[in-house]
């Protein structure tokens, strides 16, 4: 399913003429994501590619995120990628509590392709911790770097008031379990 992410209402992005995400959940354990970008790539603060490692504090510059629970935990993952391949996962009890890196989740494959008007970030992620026969919330969300500093902050749904993508309120995709054949 492709689904349009939202600008937050106190945001302003003269780059981005929309964000799209593709969602799928092929096998019960699995996510994968596409992330696309359309608008004017070049002004956006897009840092090199590097080797896919694990990396803390990336949703300071440009940024794609999902939020995944299971629908009956109060316990969720962020996941955050970016531009150049690196990537974080963390895990939390509650709403924002109780952090703590997600060791048991490995590396996601993640690939990117780009020109004037479109980028592309695609990762799949094996997801084993989850329950893979329960439904699964999702929130999508990106944090966008122009080249003049300014950054811009855009998910499915937002709160009221400030950017918040750990907020309940952004969880809005049900994904249920994949049906067995």
């Amino acid at each position: 399913m492709r689904l349009s992410l939202k600008l937050h209402p106190d945001s302003i992005c003269a780059a981005v003429v929309g964000i799209d995400v593709e969602v799928a959940r092929a096998s019960a354990g699995s996510l994968v994501l596409s992330y696309i970008v359309t608008g004017t790539i070049g002004d956006l603060r897009l840092p090199a590619l590097a080797a896919p490692v694990r990396t803390d504090e990336l949703w300071k510059h440009t940024c794609f995120e999902v939020f995944v629970c299971a629908t009956a935990a109060d316990s969720y993952y962020e996941f955050n990628f970016a531009p150049s391949t690196q990537w974080a996962a963390y895990r939390f009890d509650g709403y924002r509590s109780g952090m703590t890196v997600a060791s048991e989740i490995g590396a996601p494959r993640i690939d990117v392709q780009s020109n004037a008007e479109r980028y592309e970030l695609q990762v799949a992620l094996a997801l084993d911790p989850l329950p893979g026969a329960a439904k699964w919330r999702l929130g999508l969300s990106a944090m966008i770097e122009e080249t003049n500093g300014r950054k811009s902050y855009w998910a499915l749904a937002h709160p009221p008031s400030k950017p918040d993508f750990h907020h309940a309120d952004c969880f809005t995709l049900e994904l249920a379990a994949p049906s067995r054949p």
